[in-house]
């Protein structure tokens, strides 16, 4: 009967498990989800509260129908069977785990169902989740109490209507009297279970399945405990099936029952109870937990017990279960070694970017006696998120001395760790010139090679200007590894120092190794820094599903300011692309998240996409000062860095917004010589575009000469042919608006294309690009350049005046004249 008034929802489910896909059902306890996946076929999974702790448990007994090893390719059966305790081997990324999953779920082709999935442990969780956003070939139905997971389709289940409560309880209970009656669906409120359950007794669904328990025979009460608490029992359960606790197969009926039956146990039932599964079972983490469960104060041993199925969830993956584990030692634990445990908790707790985790885990260490290293890790670990962005941390010039003493005291691992928090920190904020010099000179203290892709990359990081040119030597003839991680280091550098070839070449060769290893969160980097440089190299085609898909693993991955990134650069994409509305969509959206902490290089790419969508609508002036924002040491957006990169948008909007002379002092304040090539390229665009006319051709031809990208190049052309176009050399204009125009189209820029095109027709090139005057158009073109007016051109060619000024008018443009005395010249350019 639970399922009146859920017609609907089956009619979904039965489409859900025709077609493949993944569901989120939700809903509080007693709101039929259990009930719902009863009425399909599948494989059930049912989370168990005793197993929470147990890593990969509940992944487990999902795939366990269907796995088949050797099927499965090399480093994802590896996973599969490091996690599920079957093979030693260094602890894989949960998403190569997830990759794993996927395979074996997919070529079952099945209908799997997994209820109380709130109890699954973390691990399984996260898993799971993976799964769900990428299954297609098989089903996948979750029900939760709350949503478990983003990103997969969701159904809520709501409370039944009054029409349908009622039909309920009339079917369940048709003699009850009519004061009970109302009485139930008012305390019931829709809720299915609590309309089948309370016409039998009690106040509540919980007082009324520990009723129902009270009154069982003592040793049904003792196996029933059993099992809640995870336990297998031989005992006679027929007077629980028959008080509707249990199902004929020996399982609860509603995980509310196992729940009630717990708490209706006394606390030395449970100790006793615990202690009885300790010893009946052979696994040692099952033991350590149940010790735990029944010990009643401090206890050294358990402690240590607990340290070891830590170390076993480590071993497997599971880092959530192994926090717990190590938690719980450091409460029942000697009081010397609580401190330890706990940061080791919070150790682990950081490096699965559990923040919450180790807040609530530093929290309890306030007061403890520690180590110089356990008091460096309290000021360190708040940092190891989002790359240090955020309030109340610690500042780059603190976690840069703390490094240093830390490395001092023979932590060489730990000091370059912190280092590195530091470096990365720079990127996101700026920490002022002193405090940059210092961590540099502490950098050069180290003891690190310095041609070591970790330390050419924090020097980009902290010196990008000034050791600038160092980073690109190191960079220029690297060659690709197979190492992912060093990888994503050197296309990283390369971005700080725009090399924009070397960090997409870069970033490009690291995806495949996190691809394969499951390193989803480095996966979201390397995509977003490749997505950058190659929209700053015009390839905007190939940017946009990089970005896209760097934007949605950021958002899986709990990376919110690398989320801003991406959405930052798919508003840059956007405004080239003249897609203006969604650029500002996406602009608003990256600056929220930019906001949020002040992460600079998310502001300053928010601030190049509106300055471009600006340059696009002919918004000079809005452009200037949305880029002029970049360079304002004061404002949010200022990036050290990226500000070097975004010249071409400077000059361009100055030049047309009567700002060009606060271009020029930014532009001199950027000149110095330089190898970094997004540089080098935008100081002589810069300087070419802002020169005197006797100095502008020699600088445009020295920019189209030099090596730059093929976008530099277009805008170069464009740039270079409108000018010569206003100097009344058309003819040589036409040219370089042509290679533009044809450029600006392949990048799938059609905004700049169509300013290119102007451009030509305003020289003089003709609609259908011959750039030739119609026969009469000439003769008209040749007599008005002779002197002759208006009137006596009409009298020769027996036209009116008027019929003269109108072909005047179209003639003008094509020459890219506007005036008469300009149509000899004209005339003679055009041959």
């Amino acid at each position: 009967m639970s399922l009146v008034g859920r017609d609907r929802e089956r009619e979904r489910l039965a489409a859900l498990t025709a077609s493949g896909g993944s569901l989120l059902v939700t809903g509080e306890p007693g709101a039929g989800k259990s009930a719902l996946l009863a009425s399909l076929d599948g494989h059930l999974v049912v989370g168990v509260e005793a197993e929470q702790d147990l890593p990969y448990a509940g992944l487990h007994q999902v795939l366990h129908p269907f796995l088949d090893l050797p099927s499965l390719p090399g480093a994802r059966r590896a996973a599969l069977e490091v996690v599920f305790g079957l093979s030693e081997g260094a602890p894989p990324p949960v998403h190569l785990v997830g990759l794993a999953a996927l395979d074996v779920l997919s070529a079952a082709r099945s209908v799997v169902l997994v209820d109380d999935a709130h109890w699954l442990d973390r691990a399984s969780q996260d898993v799971l989740g993976f799964v769900a956003r990428r299954l297609s070939g098989a089903a996948l139905v979750v029900a939760a109490r709350t949503p478990v997971f983003a990103g997969v389709p969701t159904l809520v289940l709501e409370p039944l209507a009054a029409p349908e409560a009622a039909a309920v309880v009339d079917a369940v209970a048709p003699g009850l009297d009519a004061g009970r009656r109302s009485w139930v669906l008012a305390q019931a409120a829709g809720n299915p279970l609590a309309l089948t359950e309370l016409p039998f007794g009690g106040d509540s669904l919980e007082e009324t399945f520990a009723a129902r328990a009270s009154a069982l025979p003592a040793e049904v009460r003792s196996a029933l405990l059993v099992l809640a608490l995870g336990g297998a029992c031989g005992t006679d359960l027929t007077p629980a099936v028959e008080a509707r606790l249990v199902d004929s197969a020996g399982a609860f009926r509603h995980p509310l029952i196992r729940a009630a039956v717990v708490r209706a146990a006394g606390a030395s039932e449970l100790r006793d109870t615990h202690r009885r599964l300790a010893f009946a079972t052979e696994e040692p983490d099952r033991r350590a937990w149940h010790l735990a469960g029944a010990t009643t104060g401090a206890d050294e041993n358990v402690a240590c017990l607990l340290e070891k199925t830590a170390d076993r969830a480590l071993r497997r993956g599971g880092a959530a279960a192994a926090v717990s584990a190590l938690e719980r030692a450091a409460e029942l634990g000697d009081d010397g070694e609580r401190a330890r445990r706990l940061l080791r908790a919070a150790e682990l707790a950081a490096e699965a970017g559990r923040r919450d985790d180790v807040e609530r885990i530093l929290l309890d260490v306030r007061g403890l006696d520690l180590t110089a290293r356990e008091r460096a890790l309290v000021t360190w670990l708040p940092t190891a998120f989002d790359d240090g962005v955020g309030e109340g941390v610690a500042g780059p010039g603190e976690l840069v001395g703390l490094a240093e003493s830390v490395v001092s005291d023979g932590d060489v691992e730990l000091g370059l760790r912190i280092f590195w928090s530091v470096a990365m920190r720079c990127f996101w904020v700026e920490p002022g010139a002193a405090v940059r010099e210092r961590i540099a000179a502490v950098a050069r203290r180290l003891p690190i090679d310095p041609h070591d892709p970790r330390m050419l990359a924090m020097t980009a990081y902290v010196c990008p200007v000034q050791q600038g040119d160092a980073v690109v030597a190191g960079l220029r003839g690297r060659a690709v590894t197979d190492d992912p991680a060093t990888l994503r280091l050197l296309g990283s550098a390369a971005l700080q120092v725009g090399a924009f070839a070397d960090s997409v070449r870069f970033s490009v060769a690291a995806q495949p190794g996190f691809r394969a290893q499951g390193q989803f969160g480095l996966l979201a980097r390397a995509l977003a820094v490749e997505a950058w440089s190659r929209t700053r190299l015009g390839d905007i085609a190939a940017a946009e599903p990089v970005a896209r898909e760097a934007a949605r693993l950021a958002e899986e991955t709990g990376q919110p300011y690398m989320r801003g990134l991406a959405a930052a650069v798919q508003a840059e994409i956007a405004a080239l692309r003249g897609e203006y509305e969604r650029s500002a969509e996406r602009s608003a959206e990256a600056e929220r998240a930019g906001l949020a902490a002040g992460a600079r290089p998310v502001l300053a790419t928010v601030q190049l996409a509106r300055s471009l969508a600006a340059l696009g609508e002919g918004r000079y002036a809005d452009a200037f000062a949305a880029v002029r924002r970049v360079h304002d040491p004061a404002d949010p957006a200022h990036q050290l860095a990226l500000r070097r990169y975004v010249l071409p948008e400077l000059v361009e909007s100055a030049a047309r917004s009567g700002n060009a002379d606060e271009a020029r002092k930014l532009v001199e304040e950027l000149d110095t010589t330089t190898r970094s090539p997004a540089l080098a390229s935008g100081l002589r665009y810069a300087h070419a575009l802002l020169a005197a006319d006797d100095e502008a051709e020699a600088l445009f031809e020295a920019a189209l000469d030099a090596d730059s990208s093929p976008w530099d190049r277009a805008r170069v052309q464009l740039a270079f042919g409108g000018w010569l176009r206003r100097q009344r050399r058309a003819a040589h204009a036409r040219p370089h608006l042509k290679a533009a125009a044809e450029a600006f189209e392949a990048f799938g820029t059609a905004d700049w294309a169509e300013r290119a095109r102007e451009e030509l027709r305003a020289s003089g090139e003709s609609r259908g690009g011959n750039g030739e005057l119609t026969e009469h158009e000439l003769t008209i073109a040749r007599l008005a350049a002779d002197g002759l007016t208006n009137k006596e051109i009409g009298e020769r060619l027996h036209l009116s005046h008027r019929t003269v000024s109108t072909h005047l008018h179209r003639i003008f443009p094509k020459l890219g004249v506007t005036a008469r005395a300009e149509l000899r010249q004209a005339l003679a350019d055009s041959g």
